[in-house]
């Protein structure tokens, strides 16, 4: 096993400095094999976590929506489809859920109501320090078993027999089946779990499978492989037999010239391989995928970004729309404006249309009158050097070069830019080990609530652990409302306040270009969810 791990690392290492890998009879196997009903793709990196009741990130929320199922999920629309669940009903005070009697898991057992009943109590024990705990608090106790006033068994939700799930809502939830194809809420069998005496999801067969793939091959850090899940009801709808990831890379021009080699079925293009792209006529795409992106400051009491007036100074200083049109340079990227992107409805129309973001014009004078007036409050002659932490991909790089050398001209601010991998980046966000982090978030359901309970006191997502009761209040209205126009002002509210108080520094709205192999169709991406879904995918004979 060390040895295929060491073989794929230096295979990775040469794609990277754009080295041919063929040499002598070796043929490489093509990114679209119709004879074996094969794409292969890339991750940008290993999934960091891939126990459904505790994944916080998008990498490990593809792979498991590719090999795990909720109640509900999404169709080649983005549509709500029935899931493990054949109907359902959502009422006022609670809701109901029949499975479906040919629901399987990998190991040809039934998935029944109780394997929900065990996830759900997982993810709401104290002891499993869930990061999305609080997603589950419209249901009945939630609450008060993550504070740990109730026991797990408290939970509003039941297994009536094997195939009947009921949930009782602690408080108005409009948007409770959307939440049902989100990752949080998929089953996790308890036998299996306790079978694997702590190492459940360590590896490809420390987890079990109820959906479309089943993961047969787990190198870390190296290679991924799913294959058809012959006991997945809907298995006549898959149309391939492999998905094959044996490419962990972020950098771009490492998968374009993957993908110039016909070795992957898919690559997402940075702009300087987007000319390149033109020129050898390929198939090229675009695609929103809903999130947004800013600089979260550190509100913990031993840093100085918990000084208001030192956040307002970097906000004057910085200039979202200079970042996207002339530091990334990438086509369909909107300046930040907002945490609530502009797809997001509002009560009649859009949101931003109904709340505009809060207008200002970024203004070096002003930026230095606040700086002044933090340094006088944290009784400092100097700000000492400030730590930025920031991912390890290109766009990355280059943007926090970007606010390094600003807030040097500008402010006289020394900024030492702490780059990690995508793993290493979120355990130090989640420690409060920075004082400005370059953050994003994607949506997990269809409300502003995805973005606005974010910053949220205690939410464990709120990495910068900012605290504000008028904040909290708003989400809390917003939590609790029925009426549509009472929830979206309080929105309004909580938009403003962020602005106010600079609790984030919105940079960008992101736009994702990339190619995709004549040979395929029925790519789905998602906003929500596994993006991009390759579950309806089909591959053409040359």
């Amino acid at each position: 096993m060390l040895a295929l791990a060491l073989a794929a690392i230096i295979l990775v290492t040469l794609l990277m400095f754009g080295l041919s890998l063929l040499s002598g009879s070796t043929k490489a196997k093509p990114g679209a094999d119709f004879a074996t009903k094969t794409i292969t793709v890339t991750l940008t990196d290993e999934p960091p976590n891939l126990d459904s009741s505790l994944t916080a990130d998008q990498i490990s929320s593809f792979v498991l929506g590719h090999v795990m199922e909720g109640l509900l999920r999404l169709d080649e629309n983005n549509q709500l489809a029935p899931g493990v669940a054949e109907k359902w009903e959502i009422r006022a005070d609670g809701a109901t859920f029949w499975l479906r009697p040919d629901a399987r898991w990998s190991d040809g057992k039934p998935v029944t109501a109780h394997d929900f009943v065990f996830a759900w109590r997982k993810t709401v024990d104290p002891a499993s320090a869930s990061e999305y705990a609080n997603i589950m608090n419209a249901i009945r106790n939630a609450d008060d078993i993550t504070a740990g006033k109730l026991p797990p068994e408290a939970l509003g939700v039941q297994a009536v027999g094997d195939r009947m799930l009921k949930v009782q809502f602690a408080k108005p939830v409009p948007y409770f089946d959307r939440l049902m194809a989100f990752n949080v809420f998929f089953p996790i069998r308890e036998d299996f779990y306790k079978a694997t005496h702590g190492r459940y999801a360590s590896g490809a067969d420390m987890l079990l499978y109820n959906g479309p793939f089943k993961m047969v091959q787990w190198v870390h850090g190296a290679h991924i492989r799913f294959e058809k899940n012959p006991a997945y009801w809907d298995a006549r709808r898959i149309a391939i037999n492999v998905i094959d990831i044996p490419y962990f890379t972020s950098d771009p021009s490492a998968r374009v010239n993957l993908f110039r080699d016909r070795r992957i079925a898919q690559a997402g293009l940075a702009q300087q391989n987007l000319e390149e792209a033109q020129l050898l006529g390929w198939n090229i795409r675009s695609f929103r995928d809903g999130g947004v992106f800013y600089v979260e400051f550190n509100h913990r009491r031993d840093r100085l970004s918990r000084n208001r007036n030192f956040r307002k100074a970097i906000q004057y200083a910085l200039d979202s729309s200079v970042e996207v049109n002339k530091v990334i340079k990438q086509p369909g990227y909107l300046p930040g404006k907002s945490v609530f992107p502009i797809w997001l409805d509002g009560v009649n129309d859009k949101f931003r249309k109904e709340y505009p973001a809060p207008e200002y014009t970024p203004d070096t004078a002003r930026a230095r009158a606040y700086l002044a007036r933090a340094k006088q409050e944290l009784g400092l002659s100097k700000i000492p050097p400030i730590m930025l932490l920031a991912g390890d991909d290109p766009i990355s790089g280059r943007v926090a070069e970007y606010y390094q050398d600003m807030l040097k001209r500008q402010l006289d601010l020394d900024v030492r830019i702490d780059s990690q991998i995508f793993k290493q980046r979120l355990a130090k966000m989640l420690a409060g080990d920075f004082d400005l982090v370059m953050a994003g978030w994607g949506p997990d359901y269809a409300d502003p609530l995805t973005f606005g309970d974010l910053f949220l006191t205690g939410n464990v997502n709120n990495r910068g652990q900012y605290s504000n009761p008028a904040y909290d209040e708003q989400v809390r209205i917003a939590q609790n409302s029925n009426d549509r126009k009472v929830r979206m002002d309080a929105f309004g509210r909580m938009q403003q306040i962020i602005f106010d108080d600079a609790v984030v520094l919105p940079e960008y709205e992101r736009a994702l270009l990339f190619a995709v192999d004549p040979q395929i169709s029925g790519v789905v991406r998602r906003v929500f969810g596994a993006d991009p879904d390759f579950t309806y995918v089909k591959i053409a004979k040359e």
